[in-house]
């Protein structure tokens, strides 16, 4: 009896290591995330979050990438909360997590999470000429946009600790030209991949 409960007890205490060291994983290191809507089109297919049945493409996101100070780069596909006016707080951090939100059975708003590509660093001078993107002068070479863009938006010089970001169906995306540069504590990791 006494060696029942011994084994018993390792293999919990091995299972609790197991959960404990994945939900940090997936809290602060690697997560993955499902693409919502058509605005990273061609690069990644969203799902419809009006269709049940739909799905779209999965990608795996380091969170790491920025967590130690790497600043985000041009053409870096990342997933940023929008919510720019709201302090990101730890509980934040930890409802990203699907394990998470599986043991507290949440309800999470993954609408709050947009993957899109940056275009601007901090002090970056994004114009709109002709159809296209200029940064610091120069048009934007960019083969990875789904068409022309056909609506204008603001000049604007991209403020410190803030990035500048699209989505690459540029007509079909909310994005910096919606609600402003992104501070980079809202940039939440760099997509390493897509499934």
């Amino acid at each position: 009896m006494t060696r029942v409960v011994s084994e018993v007890i390792s293999w919990s205490k091995a299972l609790l290591f197991a959960i404990t060291l994945s939900i940090i994983l997936s809290v602060f290191v690697i997560q993955p995330f499902s693409v919502m809507g058509s605005s990273m089109e061609p690069t990644l297919d969203g799902k419809d979050p009006n269709e049940a049945n739909e799905s779209g493409d999965r990608v795996m996101v380091l969170k790491t990438s920025y967590a130690f100070g790497e600043e985000p780069k041009y053409n870096d596909i990342v997933i940023i909360d929008s919510r720019i006016s709201e302090k990101r707080t730890i509980e934040d951090s930890l409802l990203e997590s699907p394990i998470v939100r599986k043991v507290l059975n949440s309800n999470y708003n993954e609408t709050n999470y947009w993957i899109k590509r940056v275009i601007g660093e901090p002090g970056d001078l994004l114009e709109y000429i002709d159809g296209k993107v200029h940064r610091n002068g120069k048009a934007l070479e960019e083969d990875y946009i789904k068409e022309g863009m056909l609506f204008p938006f603001d000049t604007i010089v991209v403020p410190k600790n803030h990035v500048f970001v699209m989505g690459d169906n540029r007509n079909g995306s909310h994005d910096s030209r919606n609600i402003g540069p992104i501070p980079t504590e809202n940039v939440l990791g760099k997509v390493l991949f897509k499934y």
